[in-house]
């Protein structure tokens, strides 16, 4: 027999031993995600039907949780205020965000960068540290209630953000930013020539927007109006900050009470739990159901497709100067405030002899004292362990279910099964599943690492997917003509070609994980508290300007990583793809 004769027998066997090597570990990648995703839905579902003796112990199966928690006499009144919290300020973000985006990437408008600008400082803002700084402008002794006092003679106050309303506002504010980022890509690739054939019909801008615009993103914006609302039904930082101090009660905030009431009522907050569960769940069903008509409405056609913007005319300045208002009103001012509250010896009014008292001491305390030093290191281990583990298991697992490798639609299913979980909700599995363990984990950064990865795992899969398909299949398959197999197709093909969107993951997951508070502020203990947490307990203790100064300290490091960041990404970008 000669050697081709050979060859031609042993490629069959080769490839039979190639498919069962990918088969095992496809099984393997779905037992290690499902091993994350799945245990926290048991645990809670089994927390929210299990009866405790007097010593603690497990004491049968019962539905009285369900009972006491649909007795309740403000049940009802947590659900409205639930939903008006989460779609009112579901609504600001989408006015602001969208105007900002439709603005920045489909006009000449002056003054675009304002808008980037903005949305990366805030991206590097823990939120605890952007509700205090509005807590303060709206406060009592704020600028805005001292201004109105100031006009009018009256002792009362314009607005009191511990209400249903002021948490609304702040909210609003919070996610306008993350709205115009997610909203800037659907304009960015709209095809500007339906808009122009408007105008040259007579149609003015407003009647463009309303009758062209907005029509042509239809679908984009409820998506993201859906999924806006979901993580606003997930919040906990304006309802812990803003509504328990006012007594407005949330699903968030009601299960955060009942796990660090003493003792702890998991039961109770098992039940609330599943319930937020089902109801996450339907709403990412909706929002399944609504990204999937996008493509009716697509609107480029072609190689005569070009981003082109739209000409204001004589309505640049106005447009420019609605740039700057929302630039002033979701960072300026907010920033602005904790400047003074971290120079200022103490919390009260902006006064002309409050010049007088201004001092550096808040920074030097935070610079000084170690334990800053030690929740830093701590913020930073678990957020660089959680995003690094999650592009790692995402990389590949968007790789299996971009090319619809064996086992791609189950692997994928699971990467993206946490998204059903607000930060409270997997906090509580988190508890109950750690003290489960034969060793101990609960009150370390590794339970709060691990927690944060089984969150934002879904985030990774979305970045890695998309990733794999801008890449065409004929690179893999030249690999596999060349006799490469699998795992050296992807780790020296498929890896370094998809490194710009894991690297976008990386910096996402990073800095969302970096001021994530929900889920370390019940899992946190004496030796194992990140940023988040250190923040809302020095306002829990009066203490805002040290406060303030320890935020204002951190938001700049982020930004720095952020851009340090951006910049390795993009030598790398030009490195791989010239």
């Amino acid at each position: 027999m000669s050697s081709t004769t050979e060859a031609a027998a042993a490629a069959p066997r080769q490839w039979r031993a190639r498919a069962r090597r990918v088969h095992a570990f496809a099984a393997a990648l779905a037992v290690l995600i499902g091993l994350l995703v799945i245990p926290p839905i048991l645990s809670l579902v089994q927390m929210s039907f299990l009866q405790t003796g007097p010593r603690g112990g497990f004491a049968g199966y019962t539905l009285d949780h369900y009972r006491e928690l649909v007795g309740e006499a403000g049940f009802l009144t947590v659900l409205f205020n639930t939903a008006a919290f989460a779609g009112a300020a579901t609504l600001i973000s989408l006015v602001i965000g969208g105007a900002l985006a439709w603005l920045v990437e489909r006009t000449n408008t002056p003054l675009k960068r304002l808008a980037t600008l903005t949305a990366i400082v805030s991206l590097g803002t823990p939120y605890v540290l952007y509700v205090m700084a509005w807590l303060y402008l709206l406060g009592r002794s704020g600028p805005i209630n001292q201004a109105w006092r100031a006009l009018t003679g009256s002792p009362d106050v314009l607005v009191d953000p511990y209400t249903l309303p002021g948490m609304i506002v702040v909210e609003g504010f919070l996610w306008s930013p993350l709205v115009y980022l997610l909203m800037a890509a659907t304009f960015r690739m709209a095809n500007a020539e339906m808009e122009e054939a408007a105008r040259m019909n007579g149609a003015t801008v407003p009647d463009t927007i309303r009758l062209v615009s907005l029509p042509l993103a239809r679908p984009a914006i409820l998506a993201l109006a859906i999924f806006v609302f979901i993580r606003n039904v997930e919040s906990f930082e304006v309802p812990a900050l803003v509504g328990i101090p006012g007594d407005v009660r949330v699903l968030t905030t009601d299960i955060y009470l009942a796990v660090k009431e003493f003792p702890p009522d998991l039961g109770h907050a098992a039940s609330f739990s599943v319930i937020m569960l089902f109801l996450i769940a339907l709403l990412i069903w909706l929002y399944g159901r609504v990204a999937r008509q996008a493509d009716r409405y697509a609107s480029i056609t072609g190689k005569g497709y070009r981003p082109r913007p739209f000409d204001l005319g004589r309505g640049r300045p106005a447009a420019g100067a609605a740039i700057a208002a929302i630039f002033v009103l979701v960072l300026a001012l907010p920033l602005l405030a904790l400047l003074w509250m971290a120079a200022t010896p103490f919390i009260g009014p902006v006064t002309p002899g409050a010049l007088a008292h201004l001092t550096l001491d808040n920074f030097r305390a935070v610079l000084t004292a170690p334990n800053y030093l030690d929740l830093v290191a701590n913020t930073l281990i678990v957020s660089t362990f959680a995003a690094t583990t999650a592009m790692l298991v995402t990389g590949v697992a968007g790789w299996f279910a971009a090319r619809r490798k064996p086992g791609g639609g189950l692997i994928d299913q699971l990467a993206t099964v946490p998204l059903i979980f607000p930060g409270t909700v997997l906090g509580v599995a988190a508890i109950d599943l750690s003290l489960r363990l034969p060793f101990p984990l609960y009150g370390t950064i590794w339970l709060i690492g691990i927690t944060y990865l089984v969150r934002y795992m879904p985030y990774g899969m979305r970045y890695s997917y998309s990733g794999v398909l801008q890449l065409h299949r004929e690179l893999e398959e030249a690999s596999a003509v060349s006799g490469a197999g699998p795992a050296q197709t992807f780790t020296r093909i498929v890896a370094p070609l998809m490194s710009p969107a894991l690297l976008a993951g990386w910096l996402f997951i990073f800095l969302i994980a970096s001021r994530e508070l929900s889920i370390a502020v019940l899992l946190s203990g004496p030796g194992s508290q990140v940023i988040a947490v250190a923040m809302l307990d020095l306002w829990q203790n009066g203490q805002a300007g040290e406060l303030s100064a320890l935020g204002l300290l951190w938001t700049l490091l982020m930004v720095v990583v952020a851009g340090l960041f951006q910049f390795a990404e993009r030598r790398n970008t030009r490195k791989t793809f010239g």
